[in-house]
């Protein structure tokens, strides 16, 4: 992946000022520095990048501005790369509890094909679970490492100096931490406050989605959907148990309404899709989302970080969205921590944007792409019927899943074996599985020579002997969010990429 132009961390004698806001207060105006680390919003995001950063005892204050958490339940996917980092940290056993295992496959533009075999993960499925229940997991894994959350407060404004960054809320209250990050969404307040720019495409279409009960019979249902799923691929409506449906409908066009639909709303645009109603009522919930498609131009700006829907927005085609929101946090979760426990080499905390901005535009351009497949358009429907041939061949169903999947993914860490940048899956070694011992949030070097060592490094990278590791390579050197950062048997040369990761050595 090509590299990004990116913010160097300010020093300690330079003063950050953002455009719109005022001035930073001097030193005795300053609220107190109590956390290390202020995070807005406790989404997906939002707590998995607070326990990452309880992994190495930095202080975490996280933000909400909801006071209760949403009360609708919407299903979302889990994906191979997404399970894995789960695994990574001890937590997919308690996950997997509340879900339900669905192949690895249909997920480029719902072109119905089953998953390639032989995917190279031990946890090739897709994972279907309630968001306020992912939600609610993540948020109780980081209270338990010690993270603090706040509910009903909403950010209001920022200052950014030299030392740290003051939040003030929506109630006036003034607090401050080292850094910032904003997870708070697509409407993201610290984006904005920031003015970082948010380029791309708005909304061209609506979609309406929710769960509600029908008045015709199943086989009626199924005949229509059937029918109208021919040449209208965003249409669905299926059983989602205790005798509800979950309806999705597309709409032409954009309401400019942020409010929920409602079930009128749902009966009208079902009307004009499939000719009737079906009878549905007694909603659970109701909702839309749009097609707007946007990036920012920067992830960072001093003290001041982004990550998940407040870093990009797309359709959900693919159900990449809080996959790529949580992929973020960790890739962020361990360099942010290394940055403030003051061993982080100087430009460790630049790669988060260097590396995830690609990996987001990639999935900004792959939504682009799959709307354009679902598009009832003679010329999009030529093409959609060709790469469903393709997609026959073993080659382009993989590459595609593995796109989707993000287990594709190789950072740019410069020459080198293909393994170098991308994620080891999770191998069987002599104390068990690879991930088991990831738990912790640390480094690992895997040595199957038994001759290297990670010396002064040893207090942030852990080391196993185990010349009978399931791996085609001597050695390997694994960062905290699993990518192959270095591949060898040479201990000099592991020595120059533990610093180049790791920073200086402690003795």
């Amino acid at each position: 992946m090509h590299p990004v132009q990116f913010t160097a961390e300010p020093s300690s004698n330079d003063v950050v000022e953002v455009p719109g806001l005022p001035s930073p207060a001097s030193g005795a105006d300053r609220a107190p520095l109590i956390f290390d680390v202020i995070i807005a919003g406790c989404g997906p995001t939002g707590a998995m990048l607070a326990a990452e950063l309880r992994l190495h005892d930095v202080r975490v204050l996280v933000l909400e501005k909801e006071t209760e958490p949403v009360s609708f339940v919407r299903i979302v996917g889990l994906h191979i790369r997404s399970l894995e980092l789960m695994a990574m940290r001890g937590l997919l056993e308690r996950i997997l509890e509340h879900g339900r295992r669905r192949p690895a496959g249909g997920f480029f533009a719902a072109i119905t094909k089953p998953a390639p075999e032989g995917l190279d993960s031990a946890h090739a499925y897709l994972l279907g679970i309630p968001q306020p229940v992912i939600v609610h997991l993540l948020e109780e894994h980081a209270i338990e490492l010690g993270a603090q959350v706040r509910r009903g407060c909403a950010v209001a404004g920022l200052e950014q100096d030299d030392e740290g960054v003051t939040v003030e809320l929506a109630d006036g209250e003034r607090v401050r931490s080292r850094y910032l990050v904003g997870c708070d969404g697509g409407r993201s307040t610290v984006r904005k406050l920031l003015g970082v720019g948010f380029p791309g495409e708005p909304s061209r279409n609506e979609t309406l989605m929710g769960e509600m009960e029908v008045g015709v019979p199943q086989e009626e249902i199924a005949a229509k959907v059937t029918e109208i799923g021919e040449t209208e691929k965003r249409f669905s409506l299926r059983p989602f148990g205790a005798g509800a449906y979950q309806v999705i409908v597309p709409v032409a066009g954009v309401s400019g309404r942020a409010a929920p639909p409602t079930l009128e709303d749902f009966k009208h645009q079902l009307r004009i899709i499939a000719g009737t109603d079906f009878g549905v009522h007694s909603p659970r919930w109701l909702s839309r989302f749009g097609d707007a498609t946007r990036l920012a131009e920067r992830y960072r700006v001093g003290r001041v970080l982004l990550a998940g829907d407040a870093a990009h927005i797309h359709p959900p085609i693919g159900g990449q969205g809080l996959n790529l929101g949580v992929q973020d946090a960790f890739n962020l979760g361990w360099k942010l921590a290394a940055q403030i426990r003051g061993w982080a080499p100087d430009t460790l905390l630049d790669t988060y944007q260097a590396e995830r901005h690609p990996v987001a535009e990639d999935v900004l351009d792959n939504t682009r792409a799959q709307m354009e497949l679902l598009s009832t358009e003679p010329g999009p429907q030529a093409v959609r019927r060709l790469l469903t041939e393709l997609m026959d061949f073993d080659a382009v169903n993989r590459y595609l899943i593995e796109k989707i999947t993000a287990i594709g993914i190789r950072y740019d860490f410069g020459a080198g074996p293909d393994l170098l940048g991308r994620r080891l899956r999770d191998i069987e070694v002599k104390q068990g599985h690879l991930y088991g011992l990831l738990h912790r949030g640390r480094g690992l070097l895997l040595d199957r020579t038994e001759r290297l060592t990670v010396g002064g490094w040893s207090d942030r990278v852990d080391y196993l002997a185990d010349p009978t590791a399931v791996l085609d390579v001597p050695c390997v050197l694994l960062r905290p969010d699993g990518h192959v950062a270095w591949i060898g048997d040479d201990q000099q040369d592991l020595d120059d990429h533990l610093s180049r990761w790791f920073g200086k050595p402690a003795n």
